[in-house]
């Protein structure tokens, strides 16, 4: 199956930005414990500008896997922290590129 990836543009101001990394750290310790990776890149001309990356192995899997009550409580301080752009839980597949 093809992998999943959900995408987030993310604003945080910047005196949270380090309380934001740390709660993303976190959460990316715990969902790799399920196969799951989060990664989170910085906009280097626009402070407090982010994008999430959450794979998963497959759309399947993505959506099965609900998020643990310790996961949940990350991602609720994570949004009480940061501002997460339109579409933020838009769902996209792998696309198999032909030889």
């Amino acid at each position: 199956m093809a992998r999943a990836l959900a995408v987030a543009r993310v604003s945080v101001p910047t005196a949270g930005e380090a309380k934001y990394l740390a709660l993303a750290g976190r959460l990316a310790a715990l969902l790799q414990g399920r196969g799951q990776h989060l990664w989170v890149f910085r906009h280097p001309d626009r402070p407090g500008q982010f994008l999430e990356f959450l794979e998963s192995a497959d759309g399947a899997a993505h959506a099965a896997l609900a998020p643990t009550p310790d996961e949940a409580g990350l991602i609720g301080a994570l949004r009480g922290v940061a501002s997460y752009g339109p579409g933020a839980d838009d769902l996209w597949l792998e696309v198999s590129l032909p030889d």
